[in-house]
């Protein structure tokens, strides 16, 4: 991969809107072309933060910087980013080429160019055949290819990108997304991705930064926020983890004591497992998912979640399952 994007920075970044904290001291460093998520519930300030590293929102106070030159005073239009919002944000009235570019008009670039950058855009996501096609005779993973389109004819240093994959069906959303990562790897492009789908953000990303009332939890490379998560936040948020903070039902599930009352047990679901040497627990509700079945089982006053491979059918409510692997986290529930 060609790295052709910018490296960003944010110190200390705050933004409130009335009396509400939207952003609390964010500071971020992201490596030039890589694929940054923010991942968190709604009302935690990603999208916020997004946009006042588009420049549509004013900083309370702090700098963002792009390759080292502070970009925090500048407008949207003067800054090297471009963003690829939820709904796409195409105009209906126009053709495919047109929307492409339309940012490049406003920019007052020469007509031979916006033709050439068009083509070149519209070659990068395998639209060119729909140049001169109405938007509103696309499909939705057509539209999501033109605005990015959009969004790279500009020559960006930064793509930002809105939750832009919501309203797709999970078929085309999961297609979508690989050939998003692809086009991103491709043409090197340091992308900040904002989304509440944890499997999304673990699909796409270098690495995420899981936030939580404005601000960062915990980031770093996916597979160690899965496998390692520090607080049972994140444990919980990404992945949904079996989280139990009682002392004697974490004494009763893995065979000894908590650390100390400051923290919690955290179990995956996939690492529960049936064994004749588990505990003792019940069977709620099962539910076959294909790949894999889910149970809610009870131990003790715990409900648990387990992930057991195939089609998985218990001969009785009562069973036994082991855990084949744990780990003590920070509370901050």
């Amino acid at each position: 991969m060609e790295v052709h994007g910018a490296h960003v920075q944010t110190f200390d970044v705050r933004r409130t809107f009335g009396g509400l904290v939207a952003v609390d001291g964010l500071t971020l460093d992201i490596p030039p072309g890589s694929f940054f998520s923010l991942l968190g519930p709604s009302g935690c300030g990603k999208s916020t933060t997004l946009r006042m590293v588009a420049g549509f929102e004013p900083l309370d106070s702090g700098r963002i910087l792009l390759d080292g030159t502070d970009i925090s005073g500048l407008s949207a239009r003067k800054r090297p980013t471009a963003m690829v919002f939820q709904n796409y944000a195409l105009f209906p009235h126009m053709t495919v080429g047109r929307n492409v570019g339309y940012g490049l008009s406003v920019r007052r670039v020469a007509k031979s160019e916006i033709r050439k950058r068009v083509q070149d855009a519209l070659e990068r996501v395998d639209m060119v055949e729909y140049q001169d096609s109405p938007v509103t005779s696309l499909s939705g993973g057509q539209q999501q290819r033109v605005a990015l389109a959009r969004a790279v004819a500009v020559e960006p240093k930064v793509i930002l990108f809105d939750e832009p994959l919501s309203n797709l069906d999970v078929a085309l959303r999961h297609q979508t997304r690989r050939e998003l990562k692809a086009l991103q790897h491709r043409i090197g492009l340091t992308s900040i991705y904002v989304t509440h789908d944890q499997e999304e953000a673990m699909a796409l990303s270098d690495r995420i930064a899981v936030m939580r009332a404005g601000r960062i939890v915990e980031w770093g490379k996916p597979e160690d926020l899965y496998r390692e998560p520090q607080s049972a936040f994140v444990a919980s948020f990404l992945g949904g983890a079996n989280v139990l903070t009682d002392a004697r039902s974490i004494k009763d599930l893995v065979g000894i004591d908590r650390p100390g009352p400051d923290k919690a047990l955290v179990v995956r679901a996939e690492d529960l497992v049936p064994s004749p040497d588990g505990v003792p627990v019940r069977v709620e509700s099962r539910q076959f998912l294909g790949f894999v079945t889910e149970l809610v089982v009870r131990s003790g006053e715990e409900l648990l979640r387990a992930l057991i491979p195939g089609a998985y059918n218990p001969s009785s409510d009562d069973m036994r399952l082991s855990v084949r692997h744990f780990r003590f986290v920070d509370n901050d529930f």
